[in-house]
């Protein structure tokens, strides 16, 4: 089962309007695609970091003399990092667009995660009604 944060407008009048998932933990589209990850999510300045520091990094490390194994090797631990950041990086993205982590929820795809979170938010609403 994979953990996904709920995040929600904070202007929402029903509990499914705007909700946002986000995975938790490595993202293999943002280690593949840096920039045009963080652009597709609409994070215009982590797109110019992450393309300003992939850039100073590859250039650094020739100006340095690195061997193109070592480069290749620094190269991939960036892209690691990147992976394994970029979801938080989205979080404090939707949380500066005005958006509230609501909860966490499980799924073994993101569809199965947002249907039980969609569910569960029945079942409240019927509980408090009187």
């Amino acid at each position: 089962m994979r953990l996904y944060t709920v995040h929600l407008s904070g202007r929402a009048t029903s509990p499914d309007h705007d909700a946002v998932l986000v995975r938790e933990g490595f993202c293999w589209p943002a280690c593949l695609f840096t920039g045009f990850w963080a652009l597709w999510h609409r994070m215009w300045l982590v797109a110019l970091m992450l393309v300003l520091a992939g850039a100073g990094l590859n250039i650094g490390l020739k100006a340095l003399g690195f061997d193109p194994l070592s480069q290749a090797a620094v190269m991939l631990g960036y892209l690691v990092l990147v992976g394994y950041s970029a979801n938080d990086w989205r979080r404090r993205a939707l949380e500066r667009s005005g958006l509230v982590e609501v909860g966490v929820v499980a799924g073994d795809r993101r569809e199965a995660a947002e249907r039980r979170y969609f569910d569960r938010m029945k079942v409240l609403a019927t509980q408090e009604s009187p």
